[in-house]
C-alpha cells in the first residue's frame, strides 16, 4: 500500500547545522491499476455495440396482381440519376412531350426539387419514379432512397430500364450541358 520512509538525515554534523528528517512517500499502484482493468472490463462487457441500420424497402408481391388507377403524367416528377453526383429531373410530362429538364446535386437542392413539386401536386397523388442510368454510382441511388425517406414521400417506384425517348432526352440535356 503506502508507506513513508524514514532515513537518517537528521542530527549535527561537522558543518553545525542540525538538518530536519524528511519524510518520503511512496505509493503503491497495484491496486490502482487493478481498479483500472475492472472499470475497463465492465464498461466493454455493460455497453452494447451499434448495431447497423438500414432502410426498409417494401416492394410489391410478383405474384398478385391487381388492377391500379393509372398515374397522370401531371403528378410524376421522373429522376434520372446521372454522372458526377447530378440528377436530372422532369416533372408534369412525360419524356415524349419535350419537358423541361433540371438538373441538380443531390443534398439540399435535391431535397428542395422533391418539396417543392410535392407541394405543385399535393398529398398522395405526388409520385416519384427513379431511373438509374449507366454513369451513376451506387452511392446515388442510396443518397436519393434517403432523400425520399428524409421527405417522407412514400410513393416512389425504382425502374432500371429508360425508354427511347428518355435516351434521347438525356442525350439532348448532354449536348446543351457540354
Amino acid at each position: 500500500m503506502a508507506e513513508i520512509n524514514t532515513g537518517g538525515g537528521g542530527g549535527k554534523h561537522d558543518g553545525g547545522k542540525v538538518r530536519s528528517k524528511k519524510a518520503s512517500t511512496r505509493v503503491d499502484m497495484t491496486p490502482m491499476v487493478d481498479l483500472g482493468f475492472l472499470l475497463i472490463t465492465f464498461f466493454i462487457l455493460a455497453t452494447t455495440l451499434s448495431k447497423p441500420s438500414s432502410m426498409t424497402l417494401n416492394v410489391p408481391d410478383k405474384t398478385k396482381t391487381e388492377e391500379t388507377e393509372p398515374i397522370k403524367a401531371s403528378n410524376v416528377m421522373t429522376i434520372f440519376l446521372g454522372k458526377d453526383n447530378k440528377a436530372h429531373y422532369i416533372f408534369g410530362k412525360a419524356a415524349n412531350e419535350d419537358p423541361e429538364v433540371k438538373t441538380v446535386g443531390y443534398g439540399y437542392e435535391f431535397r428542395q426539387a422533391l418539396q417543392e413539386n410535392a407541394k405543385k401536386v399535393g398529398g398522395e397523388k405526388f409520385v416519384v419514379v427513379i431511373k438509374p442510368t449507366k454513369q451513376s454510382t451506387y452511392k446515388n441511388m442510396v443518397d436519393v432512397l434517403d432523400e425520399m425517406a428524409i421527405t417522407k414521400l412514400k410513393r416512389y417506384a425504382l425502374v432500371d430500364q429508360l425508354t427511347a425517348d428518355e435516351k434521347k432526352l438525356l442525350k439532348d440535356k448532354a449536348k446543351l450541358d457540354a
